[in-house]
C-alpha cells in the first residue's frame, strides 16, 4: 500500500469512527432548532432518551471496535442497532435523517455476509427516502409515491455508488499487487547487481593475474629471442676460436663474438625500457629483417636472400616487433637444426594481412613428432604461435624429414597511425 493509499484509508477510517458522532450532534441541534415538528412532550422524551442511547451505543462500539476489525457478529449487532435507533428518531423528527445515512459508510466494514451487506444500505435508504418525502408518517397517498420513487432513486445512487467503489477498490488493489511485484523486483534486481559487481571485481582480479602471466611468458620469451640468443652465438663464436688454427681466423671470430655482445648489450637495455627490438628503433619493418637476415647470413655462413612483396607500409610497432621477433626465432631454429645451406625470407604486403615466409632447404622434420613441451610450451614453434596469436594472427608450419621447413606467419595489417 502506498502513502496516498495509507493516508486516504486513515481518512475514510476518521469519518466511520467519528462520522457518526458528528452526524448524531448535528440532527440533535436541528431537532432543538424544528422542536415544533416533534408534537408532543412523550415523543420530545423519547428523542431525548434516543439520542443518549445512539451517544452511548457509539462509545461502547468505539471501545469493542479495537478488539473486533473487520465483518464480525458484534459489528453486525452495533450496525442493526444504530440503524433501529436513526429509523426511530427519523420516525420522531425527518432531520435525524442526517444520522440515519451513517449506515451507508460503513456496511461493508462491520456486517458479516454478503446478502446482509446489500438489506443494511437498503434499509438506511427507507428511513432517508421518507425524511426526504416529508417525515415518517405518511399523511396522504402522494407522500407514499414521493417516497417510493425516492426509494429507487436512492437505491440506485447507492448501486452505481457501491459498482463504482468496488471498481476503485478492485483497481487499488491492483495496483498494491503491482507495486509489491515492482518492489521484489527492484530487490530482485538489486541482488542480481551485487552479484555482477562481486562478479566483475573477481574478473577484474582474474584479468589483472592473467595479464601478469601473459607478461611473465613474452618476458621470457624476449629474453630468449634476445640476450638468450645473443649468448647463444657469442658461445659459439669463443668455440670456434678455442679450435682456430691460426690468429686471423680467431681475431675474426672474437670480432663477431664482440659484435654479438654488444648487440645484446643493446637488446638488454632497449628491453628494460619497452622490449621492442632495436633493429626498428631507425628503421621500419622490410629494412629492420633484410639487416637480420643478412647478419645471420655473415655470422652462420648460411646463403639467405630477403625479399619485399606489395607496396610497403609502415606497421604499427606492436606488429612490427612480432614479426621481426618471429623471423629471428625461426632463422635461430634453422641454424641450430635445420643444418639448411639455403634460406629465403619473404614480407608479403597483400592489403589487409601481412604475411611473414621463411623457407629453408635443410633436413626438416616431423612437425607431429616433435615433443609434447616443443609443441605447446617453450620458447621455439609455440613460443612464434603465441606471439602471432596475440595480435590476432596465426602461424602455420610446413616440414617433411629431407624435404625442408616453411614456416608462414600470417597477421592483420594494421598501420603505424591507427
Amino acid at each position: 500500500m502506498t502513502a496516498v493509499d495509507r493516508d486516504i484509508e486513515r481518512r475514510w477510517e476518521l469519518v466511520r469512527s467519528k462520522g457518526p458522532y458528528g452526524l448524531l450532534a448535528v440532527a440533535t441541534l436541528l431537532s432543538v432548532a424544528t422542536a415544533e415538528l416533534t408534537p408532543g412532550p412523550a415523543e420530545r422524551i423519547a428523542v431525548a432518551v434516543l439520542v443518549a442511547a445512539g451517544f452511548a451505543v457509539q462509545l461502547w462500539w468505539g471501545r469493542a471496535s479495537r478488539t473486533r476489525p473487520g465483518p464480525s457478529t458484534a459489528g453486525t449487532v452495533y450496525y442493526v442497532v444504530r440503524w433501529a435507533l436513526g429509523f426511530a428518531l427519523t420516525w420522531l423528527n425527518p432531520f435525524f435523517a442526517f444520522y440515519a445515512v451513517t449506515g451507508y459508510f460503513d456496511a461493508d466494514e462491520l456486517i458479516r455476509g454478503r446478502r446482509l451487506r446489500r438489506i443494511g444500505p437498503f434499509a438506511c435508504s427507507i428511513g432517508v427516502s421518507g425524511s426526504q418525502a416529508g417525515g415518517l408518517p405518511f399523511a396522504d397517498s402522494v407522500q407514499w409515491v414521493v417516497f417510493a420513487g425516492l426509494l429507487v432513486v436512492n437505491n440506485v445512487i447507492l448501486t452505481v455508488v457501491g459498482h463504482l467503489t468496488s471498481q476503485q477498490e478492485e483497481r487499488s488493489r491492483a495496483r498494491a499487487e503491482t507495486i509489491a511485484e515492482l518492489e521484489r523486483t527492484n530487490t530482485a534486481l538489486q541482488q542480481a547487481l551485487d552479484e555482477n559487481a562481486a562478479l566483475h571485481t573477481q574478473l577484474l582480479v582474474q584479468a589483472r593475474e592473467a595479464g601478469v602471466a601473459d607478461e611473465r611468458r613474452r618476458l621470457a620469451a624476449e629474453i630468449h629471442d634476445t640476450i638468450a640468443q645473443g649468448l647463444t652465438g657469442i658461445i659459439a663464436q669463443l668455440q670456434v676460436v678455442a679450435s682456430a688454427p691460426d690468429l686471423p681466423t680467431a681475431r675474426t671470430h672474437l670480432d663477431r663474438a664482440a659484435t654479438l655482445a654488444r648487440h645484446s648489450l643493446g637488446e638488454a637495455r632497449r628491453s628494460v625500457h619497452n622490449l621492442a627490438p632495436v633493429a626498428l628503433e631507425h628503421d621500419g619493418l622490410p629494412q629492420a629483417l633484410k639487416s637480420t637476415v643478412a647478419e645471420w647470413a655473415e655470422r652462420t655462413g648460411v646463403q639467405a636472400g630477403f625479399t619485399v612483396t606489395g607496396t610497403a607500409e609502415q606497421l604499427h610497432d606492436e606488429l612490427s616487433a612480432t614479426l621481426l621477433r618471429i623471423a629471428q626465432e625461426a632463422l635461430s631454429n634453422a641454424a641450430r637444426h635445420a643444418h639448411a645451406t639455403r634460406v629465403g625470407v619473404t614480407l608479403s604486403f597483400l592489403g589487409d594481412v601481412v604475411i611473414l615466409d621463411i623457407r629453408d632447404d635443410g633436413r626438416g622434420f616431423d612437425p607431429l613428432a616433435l615433443p609434447e613441451r616443443t609443441r605447446t610450451g617453450g620458447f621455439g614453434l609455440a613460443g612464434m604461435r603465441a606471439r602471432a596469436e596475440r595480435i590476432a594472427g596465426s602461424l602455420t608450419v610446413e616440414s617433411e624429414p629431407g624435404h625442408g621447413t616453411a614456416l608462414s606467419a600470417r597477421v592483420p595489417l594494421v598501420r603505424h597511425d591507427q
